[in-house]
C-alpha cells in the first residue's frame, strides 16, 4: 500500500513537468509564421540569435535554433538592459 501511494505521488508529480513553448511576439523572426526563406547553408543545430523590442518596449533578444526541417525553432526570450546585462 505504501508502495502504490509513493509511485502514485511520483507519477503525479512526473506528469506536472511539462514544458512550455515561448510564443512568438510581434517582432520574432516567427512571428506569423515560419520565415518564407529555408537557411539552407546553414548546419542543422545552428544558433541563431535575434535582437527585437518585446512587448513592453524593452530591448529583448530571441535565441532559435535551426531543425532537420529548416524550420526555426524558438528556444527563449530575454529582456537585454540598457548597460547590454540582460535579465532573464
Amino acid at each position: 500500500m505504501k508502495k502504490s501511494l509513493i509511485l502514485g505521488m511520483i507519477c503525479m508529480a512526473l506528469a506536472s513537468c511539462t514544458t512550455r513553448e515561448i510564443e512568438p511576439i510581434p517582432g520574432s523572426i516567427t512571428y506569423g509564421g515560419q520565415p518564407r526563406t529555408k537557411l539552407t547553408k546553414s548546419p542543422i543545430g545552428s544558433i541563431v540569435t535575434h535582437r527585437l523590442t518585446d512587448e513592453y518596449g524593452r530591448k529583448a533578444e530571441e535565441v532559435y535554433v535551426i531543425q532537420p526541417d529548416r524550420s526555426l525553432k524558438l528556444l527563449t526570450r530575454r529582456s537585454i538592459e540598457p548597460d547590454g546585462i540582460g535579465t532573464f
